[in-house]
């Protein structure tokens, strides 16, 4: 296993952060704008002392050269009643992304935050970072979109 490799991804979102906060912990909604992911399904949701934890199945298809690989992995959230957002997804081989997410109050809206711990065998871990960071900054601008419309 090597990493961990931290990374910082944040957008400006014209949205009241409660509003970019339902948003971003619903993962179908993510699916619309996170260009790798295919369909997501919920597999359990449990409550907490402070809010819940939500347990999702997600496809993904990943781009590698001319070929297209489908992945299936477990994203959890834990979603407290206010404050930072804390992400796991678990996939094969033993790749990690680990993530606390915050929505924080700026005057135009909401500065959406994810702060992204990978973790990965060796040869996968440059390709991980590099297609995750990819997918999760236009996934960012997608959020920033919908509420640009909205």
């Amino acid at each position: 296993m090597a990493g961990p490799v931290d990374r910082v991804i944040s957008a400006d979102v014209p949205g009241a952060p409660d509003a970019v906060r339902a948003h971003y912990v619903d993962l179908n909604n993510i699916k619309d704008v996170h260009p790798l992911v295919v369909s997501v399904e919920t597999l359990s949701r449990t409550a907490t002392d402070d809010g819940y934890v939500h347990v999702y199945r997600v496809r993904d298809r990943i781009p590698l050269g001319v070929v297209t690989l489908p992945i299936t992995y477990t994203a959890r959230l834990e979603v407290p009643s206010t404050g930072p957002v804390r992400t796991e997804a678990r996939q094969f081989p033993a790749v990690r992304l680990d993530s606390v997410v915050s929505f924080d109050p700026i005057p135009a809206g909401t500065r959406l935050t994810e702060r992204i711990r990978f973790r990965a065998p060796w040869p996968l871990l440059a390709v991980t970072v590099r297609q995750a960071v990819d997918a999760h900054t236009e996934m960012l601008a997608g959020i920033r979109r919908h509420f640009e419309r909205a």
